[in-house]
């Protein structure tokens, strides 16, 4: 559906925005740009629509070149790929049934048909009984939703949500991606969604690409890069959600390379699919019982309603004990990574 290649935007003074952009973005997918404040995401989804021409590149939406149009056949074009804001950017003098009517009249259709139009979009995102309030007696969530429906008033094929809930409390928040992931099921939309937030993309992406510094840094599957980030950014981003503080009576103490007496291995486990409510932790203590096993940390989520786990533990044996233990958690198709050594604050040497 949206494909850009090496997509290149400079502005005066030499700034490099964008710095060789290559993305395929499949139909009917839910794409996550991410990116720190500065790396770009914002220009980049604005060149999708050619709000922003970019410097240089090509810009294919639904296999068409924008960067060939005029400007007659971009407006044109716009009108099949709608655009929520993180502000909103509604009326503040216009009704909600006006402020959803209002590309529609642009695009020169007539109250009959606007009026089902509109109701139906209403109702879609469940604002029904306040077509005729204004955006002044609205919480902000009730605002987003009006503008996802004055996004949807086109028809769109297209959907791109520039900081859409980074405004919004976090119960709202999850309540407007639930409302996003609603529409791309029920409407087929290609959506592509521009955050700062891991958090975020983790709820209703697909893919992600993360952005730093106006390059692509890591690229792929939400559930590839969440479990196996391999850019520093990438995992700076993920460890805002899943931390890795260890507790009181290993903290102080430095994570070291390699074993010492008494020191327990920082071994961490990623579970996925069925595997994270698998009881395998408890089956390898049982197994191997002359392991010592600590639990670290320990956290059960999903992503994007695929069940995800992740745990610190550590481990203290003999060394063939602990790599039999081991051996077995691979067995179960346990991803796992060696943190380091530690040793436990209050705890004797063996």
């Amino acid at each position: 559906m949206i494909h850009l290649k090496n997509i290149v935007k400079t502005y005066a003074d030499d700034i490099h925005a964008l710095r060789g952009i290559n993305l395929h973005i499949a139909p009917g997918s839910i794409y996550g740009i991410i990116g720190l404040s500065g790396a770009g995401k914002s220009t980049l989804i604005r060149c999708i629509n050619m709000l922003e021409r970019p410097t240089s590149g090509e810009v294919l939406v639904g296999g068409r070149d924008l960067m060939q149009m005029s400007e007659a056949e971009l407006r044109e074009e716009r009108r099949h790929i709608g655009m929520i804001f993180q502000h909103f950017n509604l009326l503040s003098s216009a009704t909600v049934y006006d402020n959803v009517a209002f590309p529609l009249r642009l695009a020169g259709k007539s109250a009959d048909e606007i009026r089902p139009k509109v109701t139906e979009l209403l109702a879609l995102v469940g604002l029904a009984d306040k077509a005729d309030a204004y955006p002044s007696h609205l919480s902000g969530g009730q605002k987003q939703r009006v503008g996802i429906a004055r996004a949807l008033a086109g028809d769109p094929q297209v959907l791109l949500c520039d900081e859409a809930t980074s405004a919004l409390d976090p119960q709202t928040t999850k309540s407007i991606l639930a409302l996003i992931r609603d529409i791309n099921r029920r409407l087929g939309l290609t959506v592509v969604v521009i955050t700062h937030e891991m958090q975020v993309i983790k709820d209703i992406c697909d893919r992600v690409a993360v952005l730093d510094g106006g390059v692509i840094a890591e690229e792929g599957d939400v559930v590839d890069v969440f479990t196996a980030p391999r850019a520093p950014i990438t995992q700076e981003f993920i460890s805002v959600l899943l931390s890795n503080d260890l507790p009181s009576a290993f903290r102080g103490n430095p994570i070291e390379q390699s074993p010492s007496a008494g020191s327990y291995m920082l071994l961490r486990l990623t579970f996925l699919g069925e595997r994270a409510d698998d009881p395998v932790l408890a089956e390898m203590i049982r197994r191997f019982p002359r392991v010592e096993v600590t639990m670290l940390f320990g956290t059960l989520d999903q992503i994007k309603e695929q069940p995800f786990g992740r745990m610190i533990i550590g481990m203290r044996g003999a060394p063939a004990d602990i790599d039999a233990a081991i051996a077995y958690l691979s067995e179960q198709h346990l991803k796992q990574e060696v943190i380091g050594y530690v040793r436990r604050n209050d705890a004797p040497a063996l």
